[in-house]
């Protein structure tokens, strides 16, 4: 069983104050950030690059992960690293060669990872868990912030996960879009471990330290629950 981690985004944030938004987040007590790199192509939203992640990595000691929501992903993939992003998530439906773009995330020193939108099947990454660190489950598809959950991705997380039971390696499984109090136990008794979560946390009345604790709370009890 993968132990569940709190993984929030930072797309919430306003960009005139990334770097304080996630000190906060750090002080808050969550386990990595993950950075929404978007180019207007993949997706229609453009947000930031390496320039911008480099600056806040020298305030920062949480790990960082950048989820590329981005065409032909294995040209940004050594600026991304150099930023201080140590895990790279590449869209499958963004490159020809997902095999060789894992392997080149590798190749940096980094650690990998695959997303999949929710109309791409879990078959897609079935032959690349040998160079995977983790599969992201999109649950909205990717774009924007403060989507609605999709309940019919749960089937599809669970289908990753035997997967992965199946092939004898270690890979966490990533939720993104829509987590909160309300989808947390869902996914998570599906399969997932690293919780992706974003307008839900900044919404809490109760603050961030509230939101990331009571988020890990959840979802720790929904994975204890489903494996009883």
């Amino acid at each position: 069983m993968q132990p569940i981690a709190i993984v929030p985004s930072v797309l919430p944030i306003d960009q005139g104050r990334l770097t304080e938004g996630v000190i906060e987040l750090e002080k808050a007590g969550c386990d990595r950030v993950q950075f929404d790199v978007m180019d207007g192509q993949f997706v229609p939203v453009i947000t930031f690059g390496a320039d911008v992640i480099a600056a806040i990595r020298a305030e920062v000691t949480l790990p960082f992960e950048a989820h590329l929501m981005i065409d032909t992903p294995e040209q940004m993939l050594k600026p991304i690293f150099e930023a201080g992003c140590e895990t790279l998530i590449v869209h499958a439906e963004t490159t020809r060669h997902l095999h060789r773009t894992l392997g080149a995330v590798r190749e940096l020193g980094g650690r990998a990872a695959v997303a999949i939108n929710p109309a791409t099947p879990a078959s897609a990454v079935a032959n690349v868990l040998d160079l995977v660190d983790h599969v992201l489950v999109m649950t909205v598809n990717p774009g924007w912030g403060g989507q609605k959950y999709i309940t019919t991705m749960e089937p599809k997380i669970t289908e990753v996960l035997r997967m992965i039971e199946a092939s004898g390696y270690s890979v966490g499984i990533e939720v993104d879009g829509g987590i909160g109090p309300s989808s947390v136990a869902g996914a998570v008794s599906a399969g997932a471990n690293l919780l992706v979560a974003g307008s839900a946390l900044f919404r809490d009345p109760e603050g961030l330290e509230h939101a990331v604790s009571d988020l890990r709370a959840r979802g720790i009890a929904a994975q204890q629950t489903a494996s009883a």
